[in-house]
């Protein structure tokens, strides 16, 4: 029992069919052939799969594909249309990653935080990355680029 559902996947129209029982991840990677949503420990601990719901954080391993009928998707692919992000230059230049499986995620919350308040401290930065699981950097230059981002945002102004 296929449904037809219609989303806005990085700004562009999407309309596909599904089953009622596909994860958002599966259809997103097989389907839409979105790689950045990663499949992690496909229970919403890892943040491997976080994408933009509506401009929120979620976990794409804990959705029902229909669900997100109607709404916007946004993935890293989505983000970085031609040049980086100041939060993907920020992440470069400090060497916030090494196996870089974390990074989707990791840019999408930054994204996030940075968008709901543009003056993180250290301690917000810290519980907006709390979903995000990274096992190779120990987190501190992650931290550190995403501050730079809002430092270097200010001295622009």
């Amino acid at each position: 029992m296929r449904k037809q559902i219609t989303l806005r996947l990085n700004d562009e129209p999407r309309t596909l069919e599904v089953q009622p029982n596909d994860i958002l991840l599966d259809v997103l990677r097989e389907k839409l052939g979105v790689k950045s949503p990663k499949i992690g420990c496909e229970r919403g601990d890892c943040g491997a799969c976080t994408i933009l719901l509506d401009g929120k954080t979620v976990r794409s391993c804990l959705i029902l594909a229909i669900e997100a009928d109607g709404h916007e998707v946004m993935t890293v692919e989505g983000l970085s249309r031609g040049s980086l992000t100041p939060v993907q230059q920020a992440l470069l230049e400090h060497n916030s990653f090494q196996c870089g499986f974390c990074a989707p995620g990791v840019v999408l919350a930054a994204t996030e935080l940075l968008g709901d308040n543009p003056h993180p401290t250290e301690q917000d930065v810290k519980e907006a990355l709390s979903g995000n699981l990274c096992r190779c950097t120990g987190y501190q230059s992650i931290i550190e680029a995403i501050i730079d981002v809002q430092e270097k945002a200010s001295k622009s102004l």
